[in-house]
């Protein structure tokens, strides 16, 4: 069948969660024998990319309207074409999901998190992602969410259910270490930080709890943001040798880092399901996470939960307990992703649902 993935910044994934999972996503479902083409901000050097059809249009380079004004001119050619089904991404896309249904293209919906909660936005960005939450409720055909605690704030706050699907995410250790060589890092010396560098995200959180504590490990915080350049600064804006920033890291060295840390850093406290924390555990590391209800439910009790107040204290406390005790922890985390969060079966049910609207 014929299907596209509107909203995203395209692939292939440079950028952030909803970039991840528009890739593995689609390249799963091309080699399954579907038609998939993907919108995207950023020009490829190929038409396609492992068999996903890519089309690029220009994209408003604007905090407050990149992502509407480029997925209105997605949604102008995705007019154009013939499609089964078509996935949007983001609720702030929601306005725009009746177009397609309006020539008959049935559309699914995946809201992500609250993202009206982001401290980036100003208010006028707030109340769009308000007003986006409710047309989300009806515009779409359904509406996919991608965290039990997200689905519960649709079914409490506007009596809708929806299809709850969750990221996925690979498992196993990646063996080399080009990119620790590169970094000054070594296997199991480093804690690991991976999150898009803005306020909501607690990097500097992140790097001044670590500066309290007393170890000759690392802190490796990885990561960027488009318009975050004065938050990003105030991260950066440190003399502890034992801290490195090298920016955004994608592929085989993002892979790597996961596998060999000491411990991963969760610390995002808006969204739904993330998946640099399902990718962390997937890749067997210690977790750490910022005690959120959304992290909790990713985290199942195979990871360590912190709060803003006492994260210190916790890494402090982790870097004491037994190993055997932190290989336990490494290992139920590993396996978590195995069984609820493996990239095969969020593809299944993709399928089985954007097929199903398809038929209808």
């Amino acid at each position: 069948m014929r299907f596209a993935i509107v909203g995203t910044r395209g692939i292939p994934a440079r950028y952030g969660g909803f970039e991840t999972f528009a890739e593995e996503l689609s390249t799963r479902l091309a080699a399954r024998g579907h038609h998939l083409t993907v919108y995207c901000r950023e020009r490829h050097p190929e038409a396609t990319y492992r068999g996903v059809h890519l089309k690029t249009l220009p994209a408003l380079r604007h905090k407050y309207f990149e992502t509407i004004a480029h997925t209105f001119l997605s949604t102008l050619h995705l007019l154009t074409t013939r499609q089964d089904a078509a996935l949007y991404c983001n609720a702030a896309n929601a306005l725009f999901t009746w177009m397609p249904r309006a020539i008959g293209i049935p559309v699914a919906l995946n809201v992500d998190g609250l993202e009206r909660n982001r401290r980036k936005w100003n208010r006028a960005a707030r109340a769009w992602y308000q007003m986006s939450e409710w047309l989300a409720t009806w515009m779409p055909n359904v509406v996919i969410t991608d965290a039990a605690a997200i689905a519960d704030y649709y079914r409490s706050r506007y009596r809708r259910e929806s299809s709850m699907i969750p990221y996925g995410a690979e498992t196993g250790v990646i063996a080399t270490t080009e990119i620790l060589d590169q970094l000054g890092l070594e296997p199991r010396k480093y804690f690991l930080y991976v999150s898009r560098m803005e306020p909501e995200n607690n990097a500097l959180l992140v790097r001044e709890a670590f500066e309290c504590v007393e170890t000759p490990l690392k802190l490796a915080l990885v990561g960027d943001a488009p318009y975050a350049a004065d938050y990003i600064r105030k991260v950066r804006n440190t003399t502890d040798p034992r801290v490195v920033i090298p920016g955004a890291i994608y592929g085989q060295g993002y892979r790597e880092l996961g596998s060999q840390c000491f411990a991963y850093i969760h610390a995002t406290e808006v969204g739904g399901t993330h998946p640099a924390l399902i990718e962390a555990m997937g890749r067997g590391a210690l977790t750490l996470y910022l005690d959120t209800p959304e992290n909790a439910e990713v985290a199942g009790g195979a990871g360590i939960p912190f709060r803003h107040d006492n994260l210190a204290a916790v890494l402090t406390a982790v870097l004491r307990n037994p190993e055997a005790e932190l290989n336990e922890l490494r290992a139920k985390a590993s396996q978590r992703v195995r069984t609820r969060y493996s990239w095969d079966a969020v593809t299944d049910a993709y399928e089985k649902l954007l097929m199903g609207l398809g038929r209808a």
